[in-house]
């Protein structure tokens, strides 16, 4: 225990030695012994107090966790909130039909009776924190497998959350740091009447598309509007017509001044996960095994997409949101590919372990530390080819409506089969809804291509490692076998599915050709030899060794744990990357309307804008929301702040804690940030929210939204 003590008194010591501006994710509970003084430095203003406080209201308050995913910040005393454009994709969608298409024309709210609720949407409130790794490790041994180690920290997260949730008021979760060497509780309030206030048009909202997603200069105005919804006492309460709109705790000043270069620039939110710590061997194997089986996999889902959607709004609609998902990492793997490799990241960290296993085998440390580098090689090297194995299968099962249908509505439905009448009749309502729900979110026609398509590539590519048995099966005929399988399964009519409820049978499912292939994939990617199942338990053990010897010795130059969607700050400056010819503004840290409409392509799926935009462009109206000094119309801007994927929708805040900004992207120069951070080149592309304020204003003529907020300059 006193050892436990005395590491953390050195980490909190050394992260005030070695914090720097642009990079970090840091927690908010230590902003006053580690960062402060740092931030006041580059123009902070606020106190650490004013920042994250248990006690009194703070700006933590202000910020969400949008639907387990993105990041949202609340801008109104009215429970106002703003997020990124693809954070709401999903839910403007969902809420979208052919004859009412708000993702292709736009939504605005006239009055909040007109706001929509989607069918499952949620935020979550950050509460508070604490570090519970001292009781979480003194229930560990030295000797305990990583199997009975992983159930007693099990049990004590139990323990804890139950303590702390306050008979199910909070959700709380514990979460691992530094590779379990450390551990937080995070205690959260989730409110579940969340609803629609407004969205631009995607030729807005999306403008650039593919072809800019990852790029600078950017002009994409990513953002949409919700609002929160509790009972009359302010309390999270499912949807109701007599909910009222959220009484905030704290909501965001909007600040309309601008930005310059070396503005002080502070993000908060939930970065999704980065890998900052991950050994030589695993970088290796995600650049030459794992990534590019990812990327070709998605590939073959889009390309088979894309025919169907092209054919009309209402397919278009079908697929939008699962194609928009799958074309951003399609992007983000590739460019991962590209900058790991350029950057020699593999070759630097390996080097690192060089040295740490120098460090390792001297006689003081050998006992704990000297397998550690071998026992990690070892593991990467047993799973190179069965990582590409597995992202070609991970890549059918994710595109695929019906890859994992065995145990989604396939396990629903053989429990419904075995239950009593009485279950059933209070089962089929939900089951009805699931099937409807299934058969409406995508089109028969292009799930063949897609399961087809994806089938082939894995049978064919996955060579080195042994593919399903069901897929050996099919003896390279994909096309003759995907036909009769959609010929001869249940799952592949609505109509059968809901007869099947009135006469259910086990066996019909069980037996069903659909749900045998399912099951054989899902089950054969979780397979493993004794020989990986025992380099995998050691992997773990030795990883976490890795982690804190690395920490021990001094020899990492990280001093932050990785993300892992728990709420964090990074702050830096607004800042330029070098002279671009693309650019269209004055300093590359900024983009402006005339950038825009450069880029404009007239009926173009991805460049299109609507004429209105053109017209207000034509005649300069810009109101209140053009640039002070410089007369135009900003759009975007960079700030060297460090984030990664779960960051989308948060707020970018000056130094007075003023919304400035909004966080939706990185460079694809830098696309090797989540691994490896570069000062150089690391930015994050930010939303002007003159933009976002225009857009709503002057180009959507919904005022009133605006005049909810409290305007600074």
């Amino acid at each position: 225990m006193k050892q436990i003590k005395i590491s953390l008194v050195a980490f909190l010591v050394l992260l005030g030695s070695f914090a720097r501006a642009d990079e970090g994710m840091w927690f908010l509970m230590f902003i006053d012994r580690l960062n402060q003084r740092d931030m006041q430095k580059l123009g902070l203003q606020l106190t650490a107090e004013e920042i994250y406080s248990i006690n009194n209201h703070s700006l933590k308050d202000a910020i969400v966790q949008f639907n387990g995913g993105c990041t949202a910040e609340v801008i109104s005393k009215e429970g106002l909130l703003l997020t990124n454009h693809h954070c709401g994709y999903d839910a403007i969608a969902e809420l979208s039909t052919a004859e009412n298409n708000f993702l292709k024309n736009g939504f605005w709210a006239a009055s909040k009776k007109e706001e929509l609720k989607p069918s499952s949407l949620f935020v979550r409130f950050f509460v508070r924190m604490d570090d519970v790794s001292k009781r979480i490790l003194g229930k560990l041994t030295p000797t305990m497998t990583e199997a009975e180690r992983e159930k007693a920290v099990s049990q004590e997260i139990a323990l804890i959350e139950k303590e702390n949730n306050e008979g199910g008021k909070y959700t709380v979760s514990v979460r691992s740091f530094f590779q379990g060497n450390e551990y937080y509780y995070f205690v959260y309030q989730d409110f579940k009447d969340v609803r629609l206030v407004g969205t631009p048009p995607e030729n807005i909202g999306k403008f650039g598309g593919d072809t800019d997603n990852w790029e600078w200069p950017r002009h994409t105005g990513d953002f949409s509007m919700f609002r929160v919804y509790t009972d009359a006492n302010g309390n999270p309460a499912e949807y109701s017509e007599s909910n009222i709109p959220m009484k905030p705790k704290q909501h965001l000043t909007v600040n309309i001044g601008g930005v310059e270069e070396n503005d002080f620039a502070m993000i908060l939110g939930y970065p999704g996960r980065t890998n900052r710590w991950m050994p030589a061997g695993g970088i290796e194997q995600n650049v030459k095994f794992s990534y590019p089986a990812w990327v070709e996999g998605s590939k073959t889902a889009m390309d088979e997409m894309k025919k169907y959607m092209d054919q009309s709004d209402a397919l278009n609609l079908v697929y939008a949101s699962k194609y928009a998902g799958i074309a951003n990492y399609w992007k983000n793997r590739q460019g991962m590919i590209d900058a790991l490799s350029k950057f020699g990241t593999a070759k630097s960290k390996a080097e690192q372990e060089a040295k740490f296993n120098k460090w390792a085998n001297k006689p003081a440390n050998k006992e704990k530390y000297g397998t550690v580098v071998a026992n990690i090689n070892t593991f990467y090297g047993l799973t190179n080819e069965k990582a590409r194995h597995d992202n070609y299968l991970q890549q059918l099962l994710r595109t695929s409506s019906y890859g994992t249908i065995s145990r989604t509505l396939g396990k629903q439905l053989i429990t419904y089969a075995g239950a009593d009448a009485a279950t059933q009749a209070q089962m089929r309502p939900d089951l009805e809804g699931a099937i409807k729900g299934f058969f409406s979110e995508m089109h028969l026609p292009a799930e063949k291509e897609i399961l087809r398509a994806e089938l082939a590539l894995y049978g064919t590519k996955s060579t080195g490692y042994a593919i399903a048995p069901s897929v050996v099966k099919i003896n390279g005929e994909y096309e003759k076998y995907v036909n009769s399988l959609f010929l001869l399964s249940v799952f592949t009519s609505e109509e059968k599915l809901i007869a099947f409820l009135d006469l259910p049978s086990e066996g019909m499912i069980s037996n069903d050709p659909m749900y045998i292939l399912s099951e054989d994939l899902i089950v054969h990617i979780g397979k493993k030899s004794d020989e990986i199942t025992k380099a995998e338990n050691d992997f773990k053990t030795a990883f976490r060794l890795l982690v804190q010897g690395l920490r021990d010795s001094k020899l990492a130059p990280i001093e932050y744990p990785d993300a892992n969607s728990t709420m964090r700050l990074t702050y830096g400056k607004v800042k330029s990357l070098p002279a671009d010819k693309r650019s269209d503004a004055k300093a590359n840290y900024y983009t402006t309307m005339d950038g825009l409409i450069k880029k404009y392509k007239a009926g173009d799926a991805e460049f299109d804008l609507p004429t209105k935009m053109l017209e207000l462009h034509k005649k300069k109206d810009y109101g209140q929301y053009a640039d002070v000094k410089g007369g135009y119309m900003p759009v975007c801007f960079l700030s060297d702040n460090d984030i990664t994927g779960g960051n989308s929708g948060s707020p970018v805040l000056n130094g007075k804690g003023e919304l400035i900004g909004l966080a939706f992207d990185g460079n694809i120069e830098a696309m090797a940030g989540d691994v490896i951070f570069d000062p150089k080149l690391q930015r994050t592309i930010n939303v002007d929210i003159r933009y976002v304020l225009w857009i709503i204003d002057k180009f959507s003529g919904a005022k009133h939204i605006v005049d909810e907020m409290d305007l600074v300059k």
